[in-house]
């Protein structure tokens, strides 16, 4: 089984609150095989062998009741009957906890479920296999799952319908029996049953099971403890009684016993295995080492940290990339950590803390928040927010009415030269913003711009500046007030008030495009999704030639579900890439080969092959770059934005700290198919470059959306042919060549009541309907009444107008006849 908790986004809430502060924290964890969590810390496997290779896969065995009665006795006289506990005659009923430590356990779960797990699966060492709905028992969940630990009920069905597999290893083919582990699943596509993209594309449960499995590379998977519940259909069958000399489970070595018939719980951690039918089982879901929270809350500050860099020197997944000398840190740092044990003081440790973790160059690293410090520093403003154009120029783009910068003349689009006396580049490299650390430059270049104009309350400033209008510089001494204005405006996030949904959308005014906002991959996974392929059926229903998706404010989630909701615009399941962590045994990186994040496509129906244009910027952190690096496959969108996004390429794990202090940090090293990092450090860049200039910054519109509308337009209609004046009543005839739009120009009055229609034998046309700016009103590629053709039926003309028409097809090949009339439908 693959990752239950995937890639994951925490965005400190006091600072979303009280300042929209920009802080990039949003993990994202690519599912590799733990059913549920982002921390693999690897550990000595159990019972296993590291030097022992794993068993080759095997298929499917085919089941057999042939034979004589004679015969199956005969045949079960090989084995020695298991020695049973507690024999009742079979269990009935399972109960038990489920006891997480895992920060992330809970996000974005909607629908958690307790299943029995069909283990075929791992029998044939099968990564692809997908347990049958039938076989999924589903338990109760009987406390509250968001409360740790939650309890569950399981009542067994009187005849199971797992799958049979035959596991004594002798000559005969027999029937066999159906192997179960209790497990827990999280639902969120399609009915209450998991389907391929619930499973991760399959395998078996490694951690949040009733089964321990393996961390070890050369093992992994593994099962090697724990317990499983076995059903033989009669009291003929074998099953193994321990792993056997090569230390893995149902292998040719396994020595064997008869199972009686019915339902049987095996004890994996006992030599020999242990036997038990007792018909009320207790059975608590194991959370592996590799998941669980490590926890260094209890050491004295100095010992904390040196446990810490210990770790991130081995775990960090990023340490030769970013040239980080963890030594070098750890005695840089330590003398303040030993500080604060000598004079018992919190606050000396949570700012070494907080300096520790400024001092990694990833956005994902997260330590403590100085919340006073941060007012102290920030509250003061001087009613100016400030841009960096393309070309250098630092302008103001944002100006508080009555504020000490309006007060003393500096005005709208006026460019800052200097802040005390600094010309502004040395200030703004002088500036730490206290949303810090970054992967990248451009985001941490944006945050000074943000910061720069921040100061303690009653600060005296020196402005030196610059307005549009005047060639003179002038130097005026401002003092910091209490204005919030102006730093709300810089923020990213800007416009967010948190009652977001996950995905939202609506159609553009005037256009057949539809515009959708991803707000979150870390919210509630079934409502996104629900969300989601609604908002896709509305895209077809209407026949929208484009779609517009803005990631701008997204700070990530979970990698698997951005991975498969961009699965929506593919029609085949391509690799991806994959992640690799640290392996203890090896002391290095591993990157398992069997775990390649690919596409699991959806149904058929739900894909959606129109153009679209992606909306990035430096605000869309982790899930949301992976998402975007998807969409770039096969060119499937267009990459529209400013900047590239936030460069935030891995999957996190957190540790727990003195003074109860989360610290964040990357422990997946995300690659591409061919095995390079793309996306830590870089970020995804636009493909269509939006400018940073006067023109954009002073837009009274939204430039990005529409650099975006400009390329849908020109990549539906990419050669324009001009056509004729035309005008109700009309009727022409025409020929379309491949790749172009034949325009025509149609004078209509106030009042009038039409039907524009264009129909063709040769290819399915679509109509647009422009201003004489060239603005496109609306477009439509087929008549939602079952009408030949395209175009649009009873359209009511408001005054009198020159309306631009374009016949073209979204089949770039397409060429052939056409017609196009314009109808009088008001009677006239």
């Amino acid at each position: 089984m693959k990752n239950k908790i995937l890639g994951l986004v925490l965005i400190p809430l006091i600072l979303l609150a009280a300042c929209q502060q920009d802080n990039q924290v949003s993990p994202t964890l690519a599912p590799v095989v733990e059913t549920a969590v982002p921390t693999e810390t690897v550990e000595e496997p159990t019972a296993v062998p590291t030097s022992t290779p794993l068993p080759e896969p095997t298929a499917e065995r085919e089941t057999s009741t042939s034979g004589t009665d004679d015969t199956l006795e005969e045949q079960a006289l090989q084995f020695p009957p298991a020695e049973i506990n507690n024999d009742e005659g079979g269990v009935v009923n399972i109960t038990g906890e489920v006891e997480y430590t895992n920060t992330f356990f809970t996000m974005g779960v909607a629908e958690p479920v307790i299943i029995l797990e069909d283990q075929a699966g791992f029998v044939d060492r099968n990564e692809n296999f997908l347990m049958p709905v039938e076989s999924q028992t589903l338990g109760q969940i009987t406390s509250d799952f968001f409360t740790s630990p939650f309890s569950y009920s399981i009542a067994l069905p009187q005849e199971p319908q797992g799958t049979l597999r035959d596991v004594d290893n002798d000559t005969e083919d027999d029937e066999g029996v159906q192997v179960f582990a209790v497990a827990y699943w999280t639902n969120t596509f399609g009915d209450p049953y998991l389907e391929e993209r619930d499973l991760f594309g399959g395998g078996w449960s490694t951690a949040y099971a009733s089964t321990l499995t393996s961390p070890d590379a050369e093992t992994k998977r593994e099962i090697v403890g724990g317990k499983l519940l076995v059903y033989a259909e009669d009291n003929q069958q074998g099953f193994p009684s321990g792993f056997g000399d090569d230390g893995l489970l149902f292998t040719a070595d396994d020595p064997i016993v008869t199972l009686p018939q019915g339902y049987t719980v095996v004890d994996l951690d006992t030599d020999p295995f242990t036997f038990d039918r007792s018909k009320e089982q207790v059975i608590d879901l194991i959370e592996p080492e590799s998941s669980a929270l490590v926890d260094l809350s209890d050491l004295p500050y100095a010992e904390a940290f040196d446990e810490l860099v210990d770790k991130l020197s081995k775990e960090y997944a990023f340490t030769e990339y970013k040239n980080i000398d963890w030594e070098q840190i750890h005695q840089e740092l330590r003398p303040e950590f030993e500080r604060a044990d000598e004079q018992d003081d919190a606050e000396i440790y949570r700012r070494a803390l907080r300096d520790f973790a400024r001092s990694i160059p990833d956005g994902h690293v997260n330590g403590p928040q100085l919340i006073d410090e941060f007012l102290e520093e920030t509250t003061g403003g001087l009613g100016i927010a400030v841009r960096e154009t393309d070309d250098g120029r630092v302008l103001v783009n944002f100006l508080t009415p009555d504020s000490p910068a309006d007060e003393a003349g500096i005005e709208l689009g006026a460019e800052i030269l200097a802040i005390n006396d600094l010309p502004v580049s040395e200030a703004l490299e002088a500036t730490s913003p206290h949303s810090a650390p970054f992967s990248t430059e451009h985001f941490e270049r944006l945050q000074q711009l943000r910061y720069v104009t921040r100061f303690p309350l009653t600060t005296d400033v020196n402005i030196t500046y610059r307005n549009s209008e005047s060639s003179a510089e002038q130097t005026v001494s401002l003092t910091a007030v209490q204005e919030p204005e102006s730093f709300r405006f810089s923020s990213l996030n800007v416009g967010r008030d948190g009652f977001e949904l996950p995905v939202e959308y609506e159609l553009l005014d005037g256009t057949n495009y539809v515009y959708a906002k991803i707000n979150s991959f870390s919210d509630n996974e079934l409502l996104t999704i629900q969300l989601w392929e609604r908002m896709l059926r509305t895209v077809k229903d209407r026949n929208a030639p484009g779609l517009i998706i803005d990631m701008r404010q997204n700070a990530g989630g979970s990698g698997f579900l951005a991975d498969q909701m961009a699965a929506y615009f593919f029609q085949e399941p391509l690799v991806l890439g994959n992640v690799g962590k640290y392996d203890r045994e090896s002391d290095e990186f591993f990157f398992d080969p069997r775990s390649e994040e690919k596409f699991i496509l959806p149904a058929e129906e739900l894909r959606y092959d129109g153009a679209v244009a992606l909306l990035i910027g430096p605000n869309c952190n982790s899930a949301c770059e992976f998402f975007s690096y998807d969409m770039t496959l096969q060119d499937r969108a267009a990459i529209v934005g400013q900047y590239p996004t936030a460069g935030l390429g891995g999957s996190v794990d957190e540790v727990k700290m003195p003074e109860d202090v989360l610290f964040r940090f990357t422990k997946g090293r995300a690659v591409d198919p061919d095995g390079q990092i793309h996306i830590e450090g870089k970020g995804i860049p636009p493909t269509v470059q939006v400018p940073v200039n006067e023109e954009t910054l002073f837009s009274a519109g939204d430039p990005i959306l529409e650099a975006a509308l400009n390329y849908l337009n020109q990549s539906l209609f990419p050669e324009i042919i001009t056509g004729s004046n035309i005008t109700v009543g009309a009727e022409e005839s025409g020929r379309l060549l491949k790749g172009t739009a034949v325009e025509y120009v149609l004078t209509v009055s106030s009042g009038d009541v039409i039907d524009i229609i264009a129909t063709s034998t040769d290819f399915d046309p679509i109509v647009a309907v422009l201003d004489e700016e060239g603005s496109l009103l609306g477009s439509n590629e087929g008549f939602t009444d079952g009408s030949d053709g395209a175009g649009f039926k009873n359209l009511e003309i408001p005054e009198d107008l020159t309306l631009l028409l374009w016949i073209t097809s979204l089949d770039e090949e397409a060429e052939g006849e056409y017609e196009l009339r314009i109808v009088d439908a008001g009677g006239s």
